[in-house]
């Protein structure tokens, strides 16, 4: 008799929920891959240890992080004042620390309340930064660390490379998911219907790239979020002189031509970018747009520039109101190519 196939989450009433749905946690990678800062890792473990802190003071952070690395990781997150009742050690070794893409993209069933893993293929953005092999065990330890159902999606995708609304609509970008480095025998209809089938979504909004020093390839987590059902903000870059400018620009005029599935236009929230940041000659992708939404608070990384971060701590205030915007000093984490989403992976309530 023939095997019968499984059916994907959607089928069975699974959807990816938007990140300011309630959460019952965070999860983190700990820091300790060298390569990633070269010769700025130093402040790189105290950083983390002020985020695990901000977090926890409104709901749980659950860390991978190899036995060996604990007690340093427990000294350090002790001294930024954590809630520690609200922060929890996995025996989780990994490659690196991203665990927006390394980690699992949960989905959750709203007629039962079940939260469910799906466990994609990591390969380190098209390869770029092998070894990987310990990342790609993180989802399948995760699920059974918490008794959760798991789908196995034999495709890569990062986590970190799509923002949904939660009611159907998915962002990402061209230069990302039509890479020939993630699934070359996928045409874009059929990756379509692979978010489709596995994250709950119908509408799919392709930008075209992303900023510049991204070695994701173009990451919309960098440039462009939900902020509610109807509302995206997108970064922007006025000077015509800059190299962001172009393809920034040209995604917003993408974005100005939505319509809703129900025929509205979308409320389109413009972010301005940060001055460019560089190091050691090389620019980095310093973007407000990589901001977490956590239970009560919106996590936004800043970067040394007075009025350009209180420009954008204002818009996302009124894009969240409600919420705290905790400003994070990112300027030595994006050393990194990542800052404050790139890092987590919320866990929906069930």
């Amino acid at each position: 008799m023939a095997a019968t196939k499984a059916k994907p989450p959607a089928a069975l009433g699974f959807r990816m929920p938007a990140e300011w749905e309630r959460q019952s946690a965070v999860w983190l990678s700990w820091p300790h891959n060298r390569k990633t800062w070269p010769a700025h890792f130093r402040p790189i473990p105290p950083k983390f240890a002020e985020i695990v802190a901000a977090i926890s003071r409104f709901e749980e952070v659950r860390i991978n992080i190899a036995t060996p690395l604990q007690s340093r990781a427990r000294s350090l997150i002790e001294r930024a004042h954590a809630d520690l009742s609200n922060v929890t050690f996995f025996n989780h070794p990994t490659n690196d620390a991203w665990c927006r893409d390394h980690g699992p993209i949960f989905v959750k069933n709203d007629r039962t309340g079940e939260v469910a893993v799906t466990d994609w293929k990591h390969n380190a953005w098209g390869g770029k930064y092998p070894p990987f092999d310990k990342d790609n065990t993180i989802p399948p330890k995760i699920a059974r660390a918490l008794g959760l159902r798991k789908f196995v999606i034999d495709r890569v995708l990062e986590g970190g490379s799509l923002d949904v609304n939660g009611v159907g609509s998915l962002l990402t970008t061209e230069s990302c998911l039509l890479n020939r480095n993630r699934n070359p025998s996928m045409s874009r209809s059929e990756i379509e219907q692979m978010l489709r089938d596995n994250l709950g979504v119908e509408q799919i909004i392709w930008l075209g790239e992303g900023i510049v020093g991204d070695d994701t390839d173009g990451h919309v987590d960098d440039i462009t979020r939900f902020f509610r059902p109807d509302g995206i903000v997108t970064a922007v870059e006025k000077n015509g002189r800059d190299r962001n400018h172009a393809p920034l620009q040209e995604n917003l005029e993408r974005l100005r031509g939505l319509r809703t599935p129900g025929g509205k236009k979308f409320k389109i929230v413009e972010l301005p970018m940060p001055r460019p940041c560089f190091c050691q000659g090389q620019q980095l992708p310093a973007s407000y747009a990589n901001f977490l939404v956590i239970n009560g608070a919106v996590l936004m990384p800043t970067f040394r520039q007075a009025k350009r971060d209180a420009e954008a701590a204002e818009i996302l205030g009124a894009c969240f109101p409600g919420r705290e915007v905790l400003a994070i000093d990112c300027l030595d984490l994006v050393w990194g190519l990542g800052t404050l989403h790139c890092i987590s992976q919320q866990q929906p309530a069930g």
